[in-house]
């Protein structure tokens, strides 16, 4: 009969252990998922910036040197900004597009994304800025 007292007596002491265990997990399993999620809106933010920024250089380093002005800049730099709003929806909010730089003696043409990803937490702002960067296409004549 001791025995029967004793088991009684063990499961009496146990009691609502697991009900403690699931207020101390909880919060952190909850923590752990929503900065998971925050992370994947973080980094599609980062991919939404950079893809309007290689669709800039895409655009612009086809444009020849002696026929690029200033106006062929601003006209890819707006259709670029309006590009990233449509890309990133909610995702980039307040994306913005640099004024690209176009380098004629060093060849390259590069675009800078910026904008403001979704964040879960009220007051944090999280910023993404992404650059891209290439070559301007140099057609030459055959000399044939």
């Amino acid at each position: 009969m001791s025995r029967g007292r004793h088991r009684a007596g063990r499961r009496r002491s146990e009691r609502g252990a697991s009900s403690l265990e699931l207020a101390i997990l909880a919060p952190s399993i909850l923590a752990l998922i929503f900065l998971s999620i925050q992370t994947a809106l973080w980094l599609y933010g980062r991919s939404v910036a950079l893809n309007a920024a290689q669709e800039g250089v895409s655009r612009l380093r086809l444009v020849q040197p002696p026929t690029y002005t200033e106006a062929i800049g601003e006209r890819v730099r707006s259709d670029i900004e309006a590009y990233a709003q449509q890309l990133g929806g909610n995702s980039l909010g307040d994306a913005q597009v640099q004024p690209p730089a176009y380098n004629n003696p060093e060849g390259l043409v590069s675009f800078t994304v910026t904008g403001e990803t979704i964040s879960l937490v009220p007051g944090l702002t999280l910023t993404v800025s992404r650059t891209a960067t290439g070559p301007i296409e140099q057609f030459e004549a055959d000399d044939k």
